[in-house]
């Protein structure tokens, strides 16, 4: 079994990240609250800079890493959000960056990495460009993977600090999953913070590489084929697998379309512009509250924001 995180290390993300990431906001939210029939607070991760929570873990890395390593310039993969992360991050730190993405990544995504300075190679898949980071790798760029990493987990776990430091009245928090990291940082910060709280993982069908690993009894390879390509990682690590089933209560597995719903719901009722990654998560509420009964007080994760009008209109279309 992986080392677990702690607290101490969040702790200790949170202050090298100090003055170079944003305090998002926490805020109830008497849209959501009326939907869901149950006191709702959000935690608007999408208003981070690069316009997702991914900064976070972004910037603790390349801020850990000795001369030499950042000399060598950091390599990531992504499907969107880490690229546009590690693109910002690396530009204001004076790093070379290079980022893989598949070519099914959000064009504005490519766009925002490039226009941060990093040098953007696509492939045909998400696997792919795994398998081409290993090469920039193995050539000699210095890793810093999406999820994988303690360092990194750390970093997005300052997302839970800050919520549970915020909302300590929470009972059930929504997290949504792609390759876990997130997930597993924000678990860490609230069950050491908020006593008896539950953590949900939420995927989407198609790229439910931790709900498919739950059930394997480890990680396991698989094809995403979601539309959500910020969530599409084709495996969890075994960090990230061994988190998940320490910290949290359940990983539910909910469709595309009802991820874009959500997307829609949250302008609608939160007046916000996320992602279907973080849209995903108000389905997976109510499915919650099925389970946990009318007394909870949800907290929900807007992981981030970084998708098109034309996205979402296309994909509410499909």
């Amino acid at each position: 079994m992986a080392e677990l995180l702690t607290i101490a290390d969040v702790r200790a993300a949170a202050e090298v990240l100090d003055g170079r990431v944003l305090r998002t906001p926490t805020l109830p939210s008497a849209g959501l609250s009326t939907l869901l029939g149950v006191p709702t607070t959000v935690k608007l991760e999408l208003l981070q800079r690069s316009g997702s929570f991914k900064t976070r873990g972004a910037f603790a890395k390349i801020l850990s890493l000795s001369g030499a390593a950042r000399a060598a310039g950091v390599a990531g993969v992504s499907g969107g959000n880490h690229g546009i992360a590690l693109a910002d991050a690396a530009n204001e730190l004076g790093v070379a960056a290079t980022v893989v993405m598949p070519s099914t990544a959000p064009a504005r995504s490519v766009d925002l990495a490039r226009a941060s300075g990093a040098d953007v190679r696509l492939t045909g898949d998400l696997p792919s460009a795994f398998v081409l980071l290993n090469e920039l790798v193995a050539a000699g760029a210095t890793l810093v993977h999406p999820y994988d990493d303690q360092v990194v987990i750390a970093g997005q776990g300052t997302v839970g600090l800050e919520f549970a430091s915020d909302a300590p009245h929470l009972t059930d928090v929504l997290v949504s999953i792609g390759g876990g990291g997130l997930a597993a940082g924000v678990a860490t910060a609230f069950h050491a913070l908020v006593p008896g709280v539950r953590v949900w993982g939420v995927e989407v069908e198609g790229a439910d590489a931790m709900h498919r690993a739950l059930d394997a009894g480890g990680p396991v390879e698989i094809t995403p084929t979601s539309i959500v390509s910020t969530l599409s990682a084709p495996h969890v690590s075994q960090l990230t697998y061994d988190h998940a089933v320490a910290l949290l209560e359940d990983v539910l597995v909910v469709s595309d379309a009802d991820a874009v719903r959500g997307t829609i719901t949250l302008a609608e009722t939160q007046k916000v512009w996320a992602e279907p990654a973080a849209g995903c998560l108000v389905p997976a509420a109510r499915r919650v509250l099925d389970r946990v009964g009318p007394g909870a007080r949800l907290g929900i994760v807007l992981c981030g924001g970084n998708a098109t009008v034309a996205d979402v209109v296309r994909w509410a279309n499909a």
